[in-house]
């Protein structure tokens, strides 16, 4: 597939395909690219954005809804994302970077099976019982690539760049699980520390208060 090019918003944030990201857009470049893609109804790119650099593979978003707009041109919206892709060349004509893109999906031609998918849907129900103040929306459990759906809002970013770039639902899936056999007890247990912390562990007020 030839490469195209879009606008990049760098950012530590990694979207999927078919999940909503809420910005807050106040940068005079970024009003200007997300203003464009507004206007013209278009896609730009979100790339996860690190301390000595950015990841070469992204997702694109479109804007979705527009929630407020102020009168210094900043911007409360919605977007959606679209599909991944691949930086191929950087682009710096404009105030805010570009690149040419190689857009791809996955290459598996079966779907996940059901076991795999059923003990993620399970782990996904035991995750969505703890706190979570990032997670975006709820989860369309129909989606095929499944893995994208229930990923959305963990905390390690890493982990989910790599989820992105995974060009299989059932290894996404496999990995998914493994991590949220390890994140879900540990967050369990930093659950049950915060409520033992004010009693000390016995039921009363820590000494002295």
């Amino acid at each position: 597939m030839p490469s195209r090019l879009i606008p990049l918003f760098p950012l530590r944030v990694v979207v999927f395909p078919r999940t909503q990201l809420p910005l807050h857009i106040f940068e005079d470049r970024y009003k200007e690219m997300v203003g464009n893609a507004i206007r013209d109804r278009s896609e730009f790119g979100v790339v996860l954005a690190k301390d000595d650099g950015i990841m070469n593979a992204g997702c694109t978003v479109t804007v979705e809804k527009v929630l407020q707009m102020y009168p210094d041109g900043r911007l409360d919206v919605v977007t959606r994302g679209l599909r991944r892709f691949e930086i191929e060349a950087l682009n710096d004509d404009k105030d805010y970077l570009q690149a040419e893109v190689s857009y791809f999906d996955d290459e598996d031609s079966e779907p996940a099976p059901a076991e795999v998918r059923d003990q993620a849907l399970s782990n996904y129900r035991s995750l969505s019982e703890l706190p979570a103040p990032e997670r975006r929306g709820e989860a369309d459990l129909a989606d095929p690539q499944l893995s994208f759906q229930l990923a959305q809002g963990l905390p390690d970013l890493d982990f989910l760049n790599m989820l992105l770039r995974h060009r299989s639902e059932t290894t996404r899936l496999k990995q998914l699980n493994q991590y949220l056999a390890e994140y879900i007890p540990r967050q369990r247990t930093i659950e049950r520390m915060k409520e033992l912390a004010p009693t000390n562990g016995f039921g009363g007020k820590p000494a002295g208060l």
